[in-house]
């Protein structure tokens, strides 16, 4: 009994280890991301009624920058494509959803190509993709990179950064959304297949 009362004892200190380095990583880096994005949107005014960080975001948006500099932090990826802060999920949104992506990549994005485009020609390719993924999605998505897939499976809340997942799980069921949604990985075309 003692072994096994050791071992529980044990596993819960190595997770709440784990939970204050998660923690104190995300800290670490909000600190060193807002002072990247914060220099390089200086030259941007902001929008009336703006936050500075969505001031910050939005100039790193509009001056075309990789991920790396538009939010470290992931503070780029909580505003939607119209430049506003994504809200919270609504009470009415499902726990998981089934969906599809189409995937264009760009410099600084995660696990991008060597040779990837810039965010903005990158951000121009999948504009070209939405109408035609509005159509015939499973199409569309030979024209996306690698990654692309009309069935990516199911994902439950919680997963992915603030913008996408209030965009997918918003979406009505068999509805591509109208603007590519920028995410750590690229820009993403989505679909939510049920």
């Amino acid at each position: 009994m003692q072994r096994w009362t050791s071992v529980a004892i044990g596993t819960l200190l190595v997770g709440a280890v784990a939970v204050v380095v998660v923690q104190a990583r995300r800290s670490t880096g909000r600190a060193a991301g807002s002072a990247g994005s914060a220099s390089a949107a200086a030259s941007a005014a902001p929008a009336p009624g703006a936050s500075s960080t969505e001031a910050s975001a939005e100039g790193a948006r509009e001056a075309g920058e990789g991920a790396s500099d538009a939010g470290a932090d992931g503070a780029a990826f909580v505003f939607l494509p119209d430049g506003k802060r994504a809200p919270a999920l609504p009470p009415t949104a499902p726990k998981t959803v089934s969906f599809g992506v189409i995937l264009f990549s760009y410099q600084g994005s995660e696990l991008a190509p060597k040779g990837a485009p810039s965010r903005a020609e990158a951000l121009e390719r999948a504009r070209a993709v939405v109408e035609a993924a509005q159509k015939d999605f499973a199409d569309a998505a030979k024209k996306g990179d690698r990654g692309s897939t009309a069935d990516a499976g199911r994902i439950p809340r919680g997963i992915l950064e603030p913008a996408a997942e209030y965009v997918l799980f918003t979406l009505p069921p068999g509805q591509v959304y109208q603007d590519p949604v920028d995410t750590p990985r690229g820009w993403w075309i989505v679909r939510r297949n049920d």
